[in-house]
């Protein structure tokens, strides 16, 4: 027996498995979860590991809570940005766009490549270690994600069990790097599968929790924030903390937009491209001198920040460096997310919007901590999505049940404004900026392959639009054909005649046909979409289109009603892979 044979034998074994079990999946997704509880600790530890070797930070400190760092020190960030520069220069080589979770699962039916991830995930490395203010939030969901799609994908799964494995895979990395597995579980129904489906409830929950044990077993402490709150919230409060939640929503779409500007604005520049994040580290010396606090993704500024009170004008210009910072980091080309930068700006923004009420009251109104908490979910909900994932974070981190409701409030009103006036998280709105449609993760992948090319009837059969009327009856008697499609003397399409319309009474027998054609401006390009389909038929009110090339030349035709019979089938086909029939 050849070793390919060998190989097979089990893999298909395993496939068969866990397609009739339930039990099948959860086991491969424990295993998944482990994976990628492993892969968040060696990311974790390599970012920290750069960190202290170019920082010379002391055992256990975190860069974001250094108290001050010289000029020698922020020569670094220049430095970082030339090793990017030099690593992607090394990759650049691929012509293909590189994939994350989101996007896999919304158009690609959760497949990944491991080349690419690797490469994704080594810039946030690198961007993270050497001081750039961006998170490796992005780095863990990619290697957990790609476990997972890799390893559903060499087992030939389902595209439905497909796709929640890639959730679980995130999912897990996330809850391994806050040792938060309910926090990784929404994370991968919210943002990376992008609906609650009841057949990804067991494995998602089982990897996420998976991946705590593993990334704790290998000395990953959990993400823990001590409470300090001498105010317990209120039913009141609930509407302060709504109000809290619209002004995170204006800052998060406010702080996605002036990313993008920043991105544009730095391609712009009449250097080579490969500059711009060396260019970004300069940038950002001043701002880190200033205030290290912006350095990284911030995970020491945030707790240093909640426990030691600081005045209001500190706390405001600390995170105007910390969006500056963000900003030249993400628009000059380092790689990575605004996932914890959110956290920490969230915070922030609480301790404003608590300090502002106090202000204008005269004596506190509610809690600055617990300000902070719900503004810390809330931002993070604006720029990353997913209330129910950042609630639970702030309940998983803080075990205070009781603030569990005020953050929910917040988040939901964040989430409804930026969905309702923007559209887009921070990772879709990057998509759409690249020209790609999706809001969230939810399969529209389907779509896309569901083209002209695969849906129409060839057209062999053409005919001369001069021709006359009275020939066309000679060549199509009643009953023939419903329909013919004509063309001119280049052989290009000329509009589509329906056999009845030329027997009509009154038409001039010599005229040519192609006075009775119709739908000639409306026509189908092979290789358009579902979707583009449905609304061209629904613009030109035809029954049927023709299919053409790029000179016009008549491929085939399609009808309106075979279209939507296909949309049909592929949709509920789609909603039974949903509600996991399996």
């Amino acid at each position: 027996m050849s070793l390919r044979r060998r190989l097979f034998l089990p893999l298909a074994w395993m496939r068969r498995q866990i397609r009739a079990s339930e039990f099948a999946l959860i086991a491969l997704a424990v295993a998944i979860g482990s994976a990628a509880g492993l892969g968040t600790v060696i990311v974790a530890a390599l970012a920290r590991t750069v960190q202290h070797w170019m920082f010379a930070l002391p055992v256990g400190q975190r860069l974001s809570e250094t108290a001050a760092l010289g000029w020698p020190q922020l020569a670094i960030l220049p430095l970082g940005g030339a090793v990017l520069a030099i690593f992607s220069l090394g990759v650049r080589s691929r012509q293909r766009r590189m994939v994350d979770a989101v996007e896999a699962n919304a158009l690609h039916g959760g497949r990944m490549s491991v080349s690419d991830s690797l490469v994704v995930s080594g810039q946030t490395v690198i961007s993270n270690g050497f001081g750039a203010s961006v998170g490796l939030e992005a780095a863990y969901a990619q290697i957990g994600s790609v476990i997972a799609s890799v390893s559903g994908a060499t087992l030939q799964l389902r595209r439905s069990d497909l796709r929640n494995l890639v959730g679980a895979g995130a999912g897990a990395s996330i809850a391994a790097a806050f040792g938060a597995p309910l926090t990784g579980a929404f994370y991968a129904f919210e943002i990376v599968i992008g609906a609650y489906t009841p057949s990804a409830i067991a494995p998602i929950a089982a990897a996420a929790i998976s991946a705590v044990f593993v990334s704790q077993l290998f000395g990953a402490q959990p993400y823990v924030i001590d409470s300090f709150a001498t105010l317990p919230p209120e039913s009141h409060h609930y509407l302060l903390y709504a109000g809290l939640g619209g002004v995170c929503a204006l800052l998060g779409i406010a702080l996605m937009r002036l990313v993008a500007l920043a991105e544009q604005g730095s391609r712009k520049i009449p250097l080579p491209d490969w500059t711009r994040p060396i260019l970004g580290g300069a940038l950002l010396m001043p701002i880190a001198y200033w205030s290290p606090q912006v350095l990284s993704s911030g995970h020491g500024a945030l707790h240093m920040d909640i426990a030691v009170g600081a005045s209001l004008g500190f706390v405001a210009l600390v995170f105007v460096a910390k969006v500056s910072a963000s900003i030249v980091s993400l628009g000059f080309g380092y790689r990575g997310g605004l996932f914890f930068a959110s956290l920490f700006l969230g915070t922030l923004v609480g301790h404003l919007f608590a300090g502002v009420l106090d202000l204008i009251a005269g004596y506190p109104v509610v809690d600055p901590h617990n300000a902070a908490m719900v503004g810390m979910a809330a931002l993070a909900v604006a720029v990353v999505g997913g209330p129910m994932t950042m609630a639970m974070l702030v309940l998983e981190a803080t075990q205070d049940f009781a603030l569990t409701g005020a953050v929910l409030a917040a988040a939901l009103v964040s989430s409804t404004i930026v969905r309702e006036t923007f559209g887009y998280s921070f990772s879709t709105w990057r998509l759409h900026l690249r020209g790609e449609t999706i809001k969230s993760a939810r399969d529209i992948g389907w779509i896309r392959s569901l083209t002209v090319d695969t849906m129409m009837r060839r057209e062999t059969r053409a005919t001369d639009s001069a021709i006359s009327i009275a020939d066309f009856r000679h060549r199509f008697p009643l009953g023939a054909t419903s329909r013919v499609v004509l063309v001119d003397a280049d052989e290009r399409y000329a509009g589509i005649v329906q056999t009845p319309a030329a027997y009509a009474e009154g038409l001039d027998a010599a005229a040519p046909i192609g006075t009775v054609a119709i739908n000639g401006d409306a026509a189908l390009a092979i290789d358009m979409d579902i979707a583009g389909v449905m609304k061209r038929f629904d613009a030109s009110g035809a029954d049927e289109l023709a299919v053409l090339d790029a000179d016009r030349h008549v491929v085939g035709i399609l009808s309106e009603s075979y279209v939507r019979r296909r949309y049909a089938e592929e949709l509920e086909k789609a909603q039974s892979d949903l509600f996991g029939e399996r």
